[in-house]
């Protein structure tokens, strides 16, 4: 079994930069895509382990993906990160009502990270 592929769906490059050198440091082969429209494209034509979702992405929003995949019988079991800079509560509450499996708020702590998407992807490699 190969590495455990994780897509980033980001559009600040620097925070794409950041966590693409963190996770490729913790040993995951990692992919991005900078709008909701082509993170979903990826996770529909490529097998990924877990996906970094941002909320804020231009176009399809993350919970508009993130609906998309819920709903979606070959993609629901899919782990989804929420990384968002809008830490209200309001916004952990519909990602989870959505179905996330974890809510991280930016700033985030490069250990957390890793240690979400190690405990949703680890055992999941390729789907």
């Amino acid at each position: 079994m190969g590495k455990a592929r994780i897509l980033i769906a980001e559009d600040e490059q620097n925070i794409v930069e950041s966590l693409s050198f963190i996770l490729k440091r913790a040993g995951f082969d990692v992919d991005t895509a900078a709008d909701g429209t082509e993170a979903l494209d990826r996770v529909r034509r490529l097998p990924f382990s877990a996906l970094v979702l941002d909320i804020m992405l231009p176009g399809m929003n993350g919970f508009d993906v993130l609906r998309a995949i819920r709903s979606d019988q070959n993609l629901a079991a899919l782990p989804v990160i929420v990384l968002t800079a809008k830490g209200q509560a309001g916004d952990r509450r519909m990602a989870e009502a959505i179905g996330a499996s974890a809510f991280i708020t930016k700033p985030f702590s490069n250990a957390e990270v890793v240690a979400h998407v190690s405990r949703l992807a680890g055992g999941v490699a390729g789907r």
